[in-house]
């Protein structure tokens, strides 16, 4: 009748591993969706700053261009207003020489005081003319710059426009390559989930017989009677016969495993409340624990078990399977669990 309900109780939790198969994988793909909008938002901050500092380079560029743009602006505007004052100079000089003419013609015996004066204004006109021509070039020579600044201004926004071509292409990049790295996981997820059920299923087919090491969760538990004496971390001889057939098991699936699948296999140990007793050569619960786990590592190396897939955990008293007093609630928390996982 013991055997019967054992069986009955190894029936009725068989379905907790694919739950929680479940359950991990979902919450592996949140943690690495999180990570990758973090690592997008910071490699976006990245671009965007770099944008901003040759914004304001460009910016301030344009600024100075424009001051010195409205600088020779101004400049044409004095020269004009000069040509100008110029203009109406020479056209001033003009009607004092018409009228200088008509009194040249009315008065003959002026004549020659008219002529002296007619030559002093055709030099001053001649002057007004030479300073007419130079302000002509000036201007001239300040459209030519105001040509160039404008040609500057177009090859600036041109450089824009390129830098932002530039953010967009990276953060399309960076979308496809959050999209592929969230593929990548899943497929790694699941691969490590088909060969974890794929381990549990073959550990259940050769460790059927005993009651005492089943299934709990996403672990397979032995009780720590079936591998050690009583506050010690020597393994037993009937240990050693169940831990042959464990390493059996890990080295047919460490053979299968894709190399790129970074897997481990963790060995934690746990004990009940009890203290250890003064005569134990260990001060703590936690240090049996620890001492038990490291002795089931080193026997999986022993058998060929790569040492990189292996890793021991001590937890002492602090994660009971049962929190009750009575003897089988302190014999169910005395154990050595075994996880499949990726480190």
């Amino acid at each position: 009748m013991a055997i019967t309900r054992g069986r009955g109780r190894d029936r009725s939790t068989n379905y907790w591993p694919g739950f929680v198969d479940a359950m991990a994988t979902l919450l592996l793909v949140i943690i690495f969706l999180l990570v990758v909008f973090m690592l997008s938002q910071f490699f976006l901050s990245q671009e965007i700053s770099g944008r901003d500092t040759v914004l304001n380079r460009l910016n301030s560029q344009i600024n100075e261009l424009t001051q010195l743009l409205a600088l020779e602006r101004g400049t044409s505007r004095d020269l004009q207003d000069q040509l100008a004052s110029l203009q109406s100079s020479l056209a001033s000089a003009e009607s004092d020489r018409t009228r200088l003419q008509g009194l040249l013609d009315s008065r003959t015996g002026a004549a020659s005081q008219a002529g002296g004066q007619i030559a002093v204004l055709e030099s001053q006109l001649s002057d007004e003319k030479r300073l007419s021509a130079r302000a002509l070039s000036q201007v001239e020579l300040l459209n030519q710059q105001i040509s160039a600044l404008r040609r500057q201004i177009a090859a600036l926004e041109d450089a824009l426009e390129a830098s932002e071509t530039r953010d967009r292409e990276s953060q399309t990049k960076i979308a496809d390559l959050g999209r592929r790295l969230n593929v990548a996981l899943a497929q790694r997820v699941q691969e490590l989930s088909r060969y974890r059920s794929d381990f549990f299923g073959r550990l259940r087919q050769i460790l059927s017989q005993r009651s005492d090491i089943r299934v709990v969760g996403d672990r397979f538990v032995f009780q720590s009677e079936v591998l050690f004496s009583s506050g010690s971390d020597e393994i037993n001889p009937a240990g050693r016969s169940e831990l042959d057939k464990l390493a059996q098991a890990i080295n047919e699936l460490s053979a299968e495993i894709p190399e790129e699948i970074n897997w481990v296999l963790r060995v934690d140990g746990h004990t009940d409340v009890r203290p250890v007793s003064a005569a134990s050569r260990f001060r703590s619960n936690w240090e049996l624990s620890a001492a038990r786990a490291i002795s089931v590592v080193r026997y999986l190396i022993d058998k060929g078990v790569p040492p990189k897939r292996l890793v021991a955990a001590g937890f002492g008293e602090n994660q009971p399977l049962d929190d009750g007093t009575t003897d089988d609630a302190y014999a169910r928390n005395r154990r050595i669990e075994l996880k499949l996982t990726e480190r």
